[in-house]
C-alpha cells in the first residue's frame, strides 16, 4: 500500500460492506476476491468511482437479521482496492488491501442492492500506523504449531514461501489464510494489538491440534 497513508479525518464516514463468512481482512493484509453477483459488481463499480474503499465484515449467526440480510458482527475492516481486472465472462478479480478496522455505528440504507454502514474508527486508530510491530510469539513455536495444524487437516503448504515471510507479515498472513471458523476469525480480527492477535493465532492452532477427527474437542488419541 505504498503511497497511501491516510489519517482518520480523510477516511470515509460511510462505506459499502461485503458480508462474507470466513473471509478475514486485516490492516496491511491483502485479500483476493472473485466478484460475480450483480449487487457486488455494482458495489465494485461504485467503489472504483468513489475513492476505491469498501469493507469486509462477517455475518453473525447469533445476531438477528433484517430485511437487508443476516445480522453482522460489530467489527469489520475497511479496505482499499489495490488491484482490479475484469474477466471475459463479466466477473471482477480484485485485491483488497486492509486499511483500518472499524466498529459499526449504524447500518444505512442499501445502495444498488448492497449494504452500507457508518463506521467508528476511533477504537482502532493505531491500525494506520505503518511502523513495524513486534510479534507476540516465537517464530519457531508458531511454525511447529502450524505444521501440526496443517498435518491434521491434510493441508498442503508451500513451506518455503511461508518461511520466507518477513516477521511483520507472518502472523498477519497466517491469520487470514488458515481455515478457522467464523467466530475464530472474528477473535483474530478483534485482538487489540498485533502481538495479541499472534497469541490468539497460536492458541487457535494448539486448540485445533487437540481436537479429535470428529471435531468434538476431545484430545486426539
Amino acid at each position: 500500500m505504498a503511497g497511501f497513508h491516510p489519517d482518520l479525518k480523510h477516511l470515509p464516514a460511510a462505506f459499502p460492506v461485503f458480508p462474507l463468512p470466513g473471509a478475514l481482512l486485516l490492516p496491511r493484509g491483502k485479500l483476493p476476491l472473485n466478484i460475480f453477483e450483480p449487487r457486488y459488481l455494482a458495489m465494485i463499480d461504485d467503489a472504483l468511482g468513489g475513492g476505491r474503499m469498501l469493507a469486509m465484515i462477517q455475518p453473525d449467526a447469533s445476531a438477528p437479521g433484517s430485511d437487508r440480510g443476516p445480522g453482522l458482527f460489530r467489527v469489520g475492516c475497511l479496505g482499499r482496492l489495490t488491484s482490479f481486472s475484469e474477466t471475459d465472462d463479466g466477473r471482477y478479480m480484485i485485491t483488497l488491501t486492509g486499511v483500518i478496522r472499524f466498529r459499526v455505528a449504524e447500518e444505512l440504507e442499501m445502495a444498488h442492492g448492497y449494504r452500507r454502514v457508518r463506521g467508528d474508527y476511533s477504537p482502532f486508530a493505531a491500525d494506520i500506523d505503518l511502523s513495524v510491530r513486534p510479534s507476540g510469539v516465537d517464530r519457531g513455536t508458531l511454525f511447529t504449531a502450524l505444521q501440526e495444524y496443517f498435518s491434521r487437516r491434510n493441508i498442503d503448504a508451500n513451506w518455503e514461501a511461508i518461511r520466507g515471510l518477513p516477521e511483520p507479515a507472518l502472523g498477519l498472513t497466517l491469520a487470514m489464510v488458515c481455515p478457522f471458523e467464523p467466530a475464530e476469525k472474528q477473535a483474530l480480527l478483534e485482538a487489540p494489538t498485533d502481538a495479541e492477535r499472534d497469541r490468539t493465532l497460536l492458541a487457535l492452532l494448539h486448540m485445533a491440534a487437540m481436537e479429535n477427527d470428529d471435531g468434538t474437542g476431545r484430545p486426539a488419541s
